[in-house]
């Protein structure tokens, strides 16, 4: 096990390129069980992209990763089961019931882990293949799901939109006989992407980034040749940096299209950003923060996954800040890791009320899920002395090489081994 060691203290500066999506490379990634071959360019190299190709091999696809472009070719004998030992590490790999479904009329997955931030039940996901046909039980831990005579067309409304739900259901939806019609869809960039990725190939799908997708069933798609876009939650996390720990950065690849809700937080906060070209912005520090509030909200509101990283920076600031989580129940446990940095952060319900306080000290925190950990990067960076975070495992699961990349900008950041067992 590995940890960070953050001296703090030290601004930032230089020029940084955001790596490919992390959610947009996955049901990418697993898209490919559609079709005979696929080239995905901009894949970062992570522990869940890891796992993901990881998972396509075990069902007997041959994969081949390499500078960030990754190869898949479909095998001779493809098992259609995500096995347990895989699929608990990443919620994610239940995206890889709905292409198995439509190419070979049956899966059998284990039911999702992941990371620890409240309920994410998969049973929209379940409801809507089952209204394209499919017959779906769980039984002794897993998915099981077959539809003999293929996947049919059919018109569904999620409860709520769901991102991995009609991103699973695009995927089925692409190889069913007839028309599929997705109301109330998910509105995420990264659904975007995957319907690009699929039509490139051949699918055919309008609507996507609304809230109603329409796809017409095709026969089959061909080689799916695409690259994926800049991950957004990473460009935001680098704003967040330089907000705490002061300094300008350029930052490349930055899709500021997408980060609208973000961007105009951090500006309400006081940080200067400045659009350079289409894909790079200039960030600047101007001292103290002001206290700003947010509320997460479903695309194009202010992402969950941006929460805990602007709650660090929040707690640097002039005055209360209101952060109130409306997507998950549990996603406030960097609050008490925070707290051991000298942050004055109350919870009420899926309120957090932060009081800006004039520094933070360096202290032995533990992340707890994905984002949590980035949350104590961003504050580690900001406080006096030494941070030292555990887990980290869970930073590099979202994260490619951001002790490298923070390093080359002046930070003071190491990954050494861990003196505890985790």
């Amino acid at each position: 096990m590995y940890k960070f060691v953050i001296k703090g203290g030290k601004p930032l500066k230089g020029k940084v390129r955001v790596s490919g999506s992390k959610n947009a490379s996955l049901p990418i990634i697993f898209a490919a069980i559609l079709t005979e071959d696929a080239v995905i360019s901009n894949v970062p190299d992570l522990r869940d992209t890891r796992t993901a190709i990881s998972l396509l091999t075990d069902m007997g696809f041959e994969a081949e990763f390499e500078g960030n472009r990754l190869k898949v070719a479909k095998g001779t004998n493809i098992k259609t089961e995500a096995d347990y030992e895989l699929v608990r590490t990443m919620r994610a790999s239940v995206l890889t019931l709905g292409p198995l479904l439509a190419r070979f009329g049956k899966a059998r997955v284990s039911l999702p882990g992941g990371c620890a931030i409240g309920a994410r039940p998969v049973d929209l996901h379940l409801k809507a293949l089952s209204k394209l046909g499919a017959d779906i039980r769980i039984e002794h831990g897993y998915i099981n799901a077959v539809a003999p005579g293929g996947l049919k067309g059919a018109e569904v409304v999620f409860d709520f939109p769901t991102v991995g739900g009609t991103e699973n259901l695009l995927m089925a939806a692409v190889l069913a006989k007839g028309k599929t019609v997705i109301r109330n869809a998910a509105k995420e960039p990264e659904i975007v992407d995957l319907a690009c990725a699929l039509r490139k190939a051949g699918a055919v799908i309008e609507g996507e980034g609304t809230d109603t997708i329409e796809v017409e069933g095709v026969e089959s798609i061909g080689t799916i040749d695409y690259t994926v876009m800049p991950d957004r939650i990473e460009a935001g996390t680098f704003v967040a940096c330089v907000a705490a720990a002061g300094g300008e950065l350029v930052i490349e690849e930055f899709p500021y299209d997408v980060l609208g809700a973000v961007i105009d937080k951090f500006k309400d906060a006081g940080v200067t950003i400045e659009k350079v070209d289409e894909m790079t912005v200039f960030v600047k520090s101007n001292g103290r923060l002001v206290g700003t509030d947010i509320t997460t909200e479903v695309y194009p509101g202010f992402p969950t996954d941006m929460q805990a990283q602007f709650m660090a920076a929040m707690c640097l600031a002039d005055g209360v800040s209101i952060i109130k989580e409306t997507i998950f129940e549990n996603r406030f446990q960097h609050v008490l890791e925070l707290q051991r940095l000298g942050a004055d952060i109350k919870i009420e319900g899926n309120t957090a009320v932060v009081r800006g306080v004039e520094k933070l000290i360096g202290a032995k925190v533990m992340a707890t899920d994905l984002r949590a950990s980035a949350s104590l990067v961003v504050a580690g960076l900001a406080a006096e002395n030494t941070t030292e975070i555990y887990r980290i495992y869970h930073l590099e699961r979202g994260y490619e090489n951001l002790e490298k990349k923070l390093s080359a900008l002046g930070a003071d950041i190491e990954r050494v081994k861990s003196d505890r067992p985790y």
